[in-house]
Protein backbone atom coordinates (compact mmCIF):
# COMPACT_ATOMS: atom_id res chain seq x y z
CA UNK A 1 0.00 0.00 0.00
CA UNK A 2 2.96 2.37 1.19
CA UNK A 3 4.55 1.55 -2.25
CA UNK A 4 1.43 2.14 -4.59
CA UNK A 5 0.90 5.47 -3.06
CA UNK A 6 5.08 6.55 -3.27
CA UNK A 7 4.98 5.62 -6.94
CA UNK A 8 1.38 7.75 -6.77
CA UNK A 9 2.97 10.57 -5.69
CA UNK A 10 6.46 10.15 -7.64
CA UNK A 11 3.67 10.36 -10.63
CA UNK A 12 1.95 13.15 -9.89
CA UNK A 13 5.46 15.05 -9.06
CA UNK A 14 6.54 14.28 -12.48
CA UNK A 15 3.38 15.58 -14.21
CA UNK A 16 3.55 18.92 -12.42
CA UNK A 17 7.41 19.26 -12.68
CA UNK A 18 6.65 18.44 -17.14
CA UNK A 19 3.37 21.03 -16.28
CA UNK A 20 5.59 23.75 -15.38
CA UNK A 21 8.39 23.48 -18.03
CA UNK A 22 5.69 23.55 -20.47
CA UNK A 23 4.21 26.59 -19.24
CA UNK A 24 7.62 27.82 -18.82
CA UNK A 25 8.90 27.06 -22.59
CA UNK A 26 5.20 28.35 -23.76
CA UNK A 27 5.98 31.81 -21.81
CA UNK A 28 9.48 32.02 -23.52
CA UNK A 29 8.67 31.24 -26.89
CA UNK A 30 7.72 34.34 -28.00
CA UNK A 31 7.80 38.14 -26.72
CA UNK A 32 5.67 40.67 -28.21
CA UNK A 33 9.26 42.59 -28.61
CA UNK A 34 10.19 39.35 -30.97
CA UNK A 35 7.30 40.10 -32.83
CA UNK A 36 7.53 43.71 -33.23
CA UNK A 37 11.58 42.90 -33.70
CA UNK A 38 10.63 40.24 -36.97
CA UNK A 39 8.31 43.09 -38.19
CA UNK A 40 10.35 45.70 -38.46
CA UNK A 41 13.51 43.02 -40.41
CA UNK A 42 10.30 41.98 -42.61
CA UNK A 43 10.80 42.44 -46.17
CA UNK A 44 8.67 41.50 -49.49
CA UNK A 45 11.14 39.21 -50.44
CA UNK A 46 11.81 37.74 -46.84
CA UNK A 47 7.84 38.21 -44.77
CA UNK A 48 7.97 37.46 -41.00
CA UNK A 49 7.73 33.82 -40.19
CA UNK A 50 5.04 33.16 -37.21
CA UNK A 51 3.40 29.75 -39.12
CA UNK A 52 2.24 27.77 -36.36
CA UNK A 53 3.06 29.94 -33.42
CA UNK A 54 1.22 30.32 -30.35
CA UNK A 55 -0.10 33.93 -30.14
CA UNK A 56 -3.12 33.32 -27.77
CA UNK A 57 -4.48 36.56 -25.87
CA UNK A 58 -1.47 38.72 -27.55
CA UNK A 59 -1.60 42.21 -28.03
CA UNK A 60 -0.98 42.54 -31.50
CA UNK A 61 -3.01 45.97 -32.39
CA UNK A 62 -2.03 48.35 -34.71
CA UNK A 63 1.09 46.54 -36.75
CA UNK A 64 1.32 46.20 -40.02
CA UNK A 65 2.16 42.75 -40.94
CA UNK A 66 3.82 42.79 -44.13
CA UNK A 67 2.23 40.19 -45.40
CA UNK A 68 3.78 37.49 -42.93
CA UNK A 69 3.29 33.86 -42.87
CA UNK A 70 1.03 32.60 -39.90
CA UNK A 71 -0.01 29.33 -41.08
CA UNK A 72 -1.83 27.41 -38.96
CA UNK A 73 -1.08 30.14 -35.71
CA UNK A 74 -2.86 30.34 -33.24
CA UNK A 75 -4.57 33.70 -32.22
CA UNK A 76 -7.08 32.87 -30.27
CA UNK A 77 -8.08 35.71 -28.08
CA UNK A 78 -5.89 38.39 -29.46
CA UNK A 79 -5.91 41.87 -30.05
CA UNK A 80 -5.97 42.82 -33.96
CA UNK A 81 -7.45 46.28 -33.89
CA UNK A 82 -6.06 47.86 -36.41
CA UNK A 83 -3.59 45.85 -37.55
CA UNK A 84 -2.86 45.74 -41.26
CA UNK A 85 -2.67 41.64 -42.39
CA UNK A 86 -3.29 42.26 -45.99
CA UNK A 87 -1.84 39.31 -48.31
CA UNK A 88 -0.76 37.55 -44.52
CA UNK A 89 -1.14 33.71 -45.18
CA UNK A 90 -3.42 32.75 -42.40
CA UNK A 91 -4.56 29.59 -43.44
CA UNK A 92 -5.81 26.80 -41.01
CA UNK A 93 -5.11 29.72 -38.28
CA UNK A 94 -7.25 30.00 -35.44
CA UNK A 95 -8.80 33.87 -34.78
CA UNK A 96 -11.44 32.67 -32.34
CA UNK A 97 -12.90 35.47 -30.24
CA UNK A 98 -10.42 38.27 -31.78
CA UNK A 99 -10.63 41.66 -31.68
CA UNK A 100 -10.72 43.15 -35.46
CA UNK A 101 -12.13 45.89 -35.16
CA UNK A 102 -10.54 48.10 -38.44
CA UNK A 103 -8.48 45.07 -39.01
CA UNK A 104 -7.69 44.35 -42.70
CA UNK A 105 -7.49 41.35 -44.38
CA UNK A 106 -7.04 42.53 -47.87
CA UNK A 107 -6.30 40.01 -50.21
CA UNK A 108 -5.20 37.24 -47.54
CA UNK A 109 -5.12 33.51 -47.19
CA UNK A 110 -7.44 32.55 -44.61
CA UNK A 111 -8.40 29.13 -46.06
CA UNK A 112 -9.75 26.54 -43.30
CA UNK A 113 -9.40 29.48 -40.75
CA UNK A 114 -11.55 29.27 -37.94
CA UNK A 115 -12.94 32.98 -37.01
CA UNK A 116 -15.68 31.94 -34.26
CA UNK A 117 -17.47 34.85 -32.03
CA UNK A 118 -14.64 37.67 -32.81
CA UNK A 119 -15.26 41.34 -31.61
CA UNK A 120 -15.92 43.04 -35.08
CA UNK A 121 -17.40 46.45 -33.30
CA UNK A 122 -16.56 48.27 -30.16
CA UNK A 123 -20.20 48.47 -29.36
CA UNK A 124 -23.01 46.33 -30.11
CA UNK A 125 -24.15 48.65 -33.08
CA UNK A 126 -22.57 47.35 -36.28
CA UNK A 127 -20.49 50.64 -38.17
CA UNK A 128 -19.10 50.58 -41.56
CA UNK A 129 -16.11 52.54 -39.74
CA UNK A 130 -15.29 49.95 -37.63
CA UNK A 131 -15.75 47.06 -39.30
CA UNK A 132 -13.33 44.77 -40.64
CA UNK A 133 -12.23 44.17 -44.32
CA UNK A 134 -12.16 41.49 -46.40
CA UNK A 135 -11.88 42.68 -49.54
CA UNK A 136 -10.42 39.63 -52.08
CA UNK A 137 -9.53 37.37 -48.93
CA UNK A 138 -9.18 33.37 -49.62
CA UNK A 139 -11.23 32.50 -46.82
CA UNK A 140 -12.53 28.81 -48.84
CA UNK A 141 -13.58 25.95 -46.48
CA UNK A 142 -13.09 29.04 -43.47
CA UNK A 143 -15.37 28.31 -40.17
CA UNK A 144 -17.37 31.84 -39.60
CA UNK A 145 -19.74 32.56 -37.08
CA UNK A 146 -20.01 36.21 -35.49
CA UNK A 147 -21.55 39.30 -35.99
CA UNK A 148 -19.95 41.19 -39.45
CA UNK A 149 -22.36 44.03 -40.73
CA UNK A 150 -21.61 46.29 -43.08
CA UNK A 151 -18.07 45.15 -43.67
CA UNK A 152 -16.71 45.36 -47.11
CA UNK A 153 -16.43 41.59 -48.42
CA UNK A 154 -16.30 42.05 -52.08
CA UNK A 155 -14.53 39.80 -54.19
CA UNK A 156 -14.23 37.64 -51.64
CA UNK A 157 -13.43 33.48 -52.14
CA UNK A 158 -15.94 31.70 -49.42
CA UNK A 159 -16.20 28.44 -51.51
CA UNK A 160 -17.08 26.05 -49.16
CA UNK A 161 -16.91 27.85 -46.25
CA UNK A 162 -19.12 27.36 -43.39
CA UNK A 163 -21.10 30.21 -42.27
CA UNK A 164 -24.03 28.02 -40.48
CA UNK A 165 -24.28 27.27 -36.68
CA UNK A 166 -22.63 24.77 -35.39
CA UNK A 167 -24.64 22.18 -32.73
CA UNK A 168 -21.37 20.85 -31.77
CA UNK A 169 -20.40 24.69 -30.18
CA UNK A 170 -21.85 26.56 -27.06
CA UNK A 171 -22.24 30.36 -28.70
CA UNK A 172 -23.80 32.92 -27.84
CA UNK A 173 -25.33 33.78 -31.80
CA UNK A 174 -27.39 31.40 -33.19
CA UNK A 175 -26.26 32.92 -37.05
CA UNK A 176 -23.42 34.67 -38.90
CA UNK A 177 -24.59 38.29 -39.04
CA UNK A 178 -23.64 39.96 -42.74
CA UNK A 179 -26.42 42.14 -42.91
CA UNK A 180 -25.53 45.26 -45.53
CA UNK A 181 -22.28 43.65 -46.43
CA UNK A 182 -20.84 44.55 -49.75
CA UNK A 183 -20.45 40.79 -51.34
CA UNK A 184 -20.35 41.65 -54.92
CA UNK A 185 -18.66 39.30 -57.22
CA UNK A 186 -17.84 37.07 -53.88
CA UNK A 187 -17.53 33.14 -54.97
CA UNK A 188 -19.89 31.12 -52.45
CA UNK A 189 -19.77 28.43 -54.02
CA UNK A 190 -20.68 25.35 -52.54
CA UNK A 191 -21.29 27.77 -48.77
CA UNK A 192 -23.25 26.79 -46.21
CA UNK A 193 -24.87 30.17 -44.45
CA UNK A 194 -28.09 28.49 -43.10
CA UNK A 195 -29.72 31.26 -41.13
CA UNK A 196 -27.43 33.80 -41.95
CA UNK A 197 -28.57 37.27 -42.43
CA UNK A 198 -28.24 38.73 -45.52
CA UNK A 199 -30.48 41.66 -45.21
CA UNK A 200 -29.53 44.50 -47.53
CA UNK A 201 -26.44 42.70 -48.27
CA UNK A 202 -25.11 43.48 -52.01
CA UNK A 203 -24.48 40.28 -53.40
CA UNK A 204 -24.15 41.58 -57.35
CA UNK A 205 -23.12 38.96 -59.63
CA UNK A 206 -21.74 36.53 -56.81
CA UNK A 207 -21.54 33.38 -57.17
CA UNK A 208 -23.61 30.99 -55.16
CA UNK A 209 -23.69 27.81 -57.54
CA UNK A 210 -24.54 24.85 -54.55
CA UNK A 211 -24.90 27.42 -51.74
CA UNK A 212 -27.09 26.23 -48.48
CA UNK A 213 -29.03 29.57 -47.75
CA UNK A 214 -31.73 27.43 -45.86
CA UNK A 215 -33.62 30.18 -43.68
CA UNK A 216 -31.36 33.23 -44.65
CA UNK A 217 -32.58 36.25 -44.09
CA UNK A 218 -32.32 37.82 -47.62
CA UNK A 219 -34.36 40.37 -47.13
CA UNK A 220 -34.25 43.31 -49.68
CA UNK A 221 -30.69 41.78 -50.74
CA UNK A 222 -29.54 42.60 -54.13
CA UNK A 223 -28.79 39.27 -55.90
CA UNK A 224 -28.58 41.02 -59.50
CA UNK A 225 -26.63 39.03 -62.05
CA UNK A 226 -26.16 36.34 -58.72
CA UNK A 227 -25.42 32.73 -60.09
CA UNK A 228 -27.67 30.58 -58.15
CA UNK A 229 -28.11 27.40 -59.73
CA UNK A 230 -27.95 24.55 -57.40
CA UNK A 231 -28.87 27.14 -54.22
CA UNK A 232 -31.04 26.15 -51.40
CA UNK A 233 -33.20 28.77 -50.45
CA UNK A 234 -35.54 26.54 -48.53
CA UNK A 235 -37.34 28.27 -46.19
CA UNK A 236 -35.58 31.62 -46.89
CA UNK A 237 -37.32 35.15 -46.53
CA UNK A 238 -37.38 36.76 -49.82
CA UNK A 239 -39.17 39.96 -48.93
CA UNK A 240 -37.80 42.69 -51.40
CA UNK A 241 -34.84 40.81 -52.54
CA UNK A 242 -33.63 41.59 -56.59
CA UNK A 243 -33.58 38.18 -58.63
CA UNK A 244 -33.22 40.57 -61.74
CA UNK A 245 -31.11 38.87 -64.26
CA UNK A 246 -30.18 36.03 -62.02
CA UNK A 247 -28.87 32.73 -63.75
CA UNK A 248 -29.81 29.16 -62.58
CA UNK A 249 -32.68 30.18 -60.52
CA UNK A 250 -34.86 27.35 -62.38
CA UNK A 251 -32.47 25.07 -60.72
CA UNK A 252 -33.09 26.45 -56.83
CA UNK A 253 -33.60 23.94 -54.79
CA UNK A 254 -36.62 24.90 -52.06
CA UNK A 255 -37.75 27.91 -54.02
CA UNK A 256 -42.06 27.15 -53.41
CA UNK A 257 -41.14 27.09 -49.30
CA UNK A 258 -39.50 30.36 -49.67
CA UNK A 259 -41.33 32.94 -47.71
CA UNK A 260 -42.36 36.01 -49.60
CA UNK A 261 -41.46 34.56 -52.76
CA UNK A 262 -44.09 37.08 -54.46
CA UNK A 263 -42.49 40.03 -53.24
CA UNK A 264 -38.92 39.29 -54.65
CA UNK A 265 -37.63 42.04 -57.67
CA UNK A 266 -37.73 40.22 -60.46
Amino acid sequence: MKSSMTRALALAALLLTQTLAASIAHAADLSLAQITQALVKATPDRPANFAQRDLVDFDLSGLDFKQANLQGANLYGADLTDADLSGTDLSGATLDHTAIIRTKFVGANLSKASLVLPAAFSTLVASPAEAPSFVGADLSGARILGHFGRGDWHGAILVNAHLEPSASRVTTTAWTDLTACNLAGANLSGADLTNAHLAFANLRAAKLTGARLVGADLSRADLEGAELAGADLSGADLDGTVLRHTSGLEAVKGLDTAHNLGRAIR
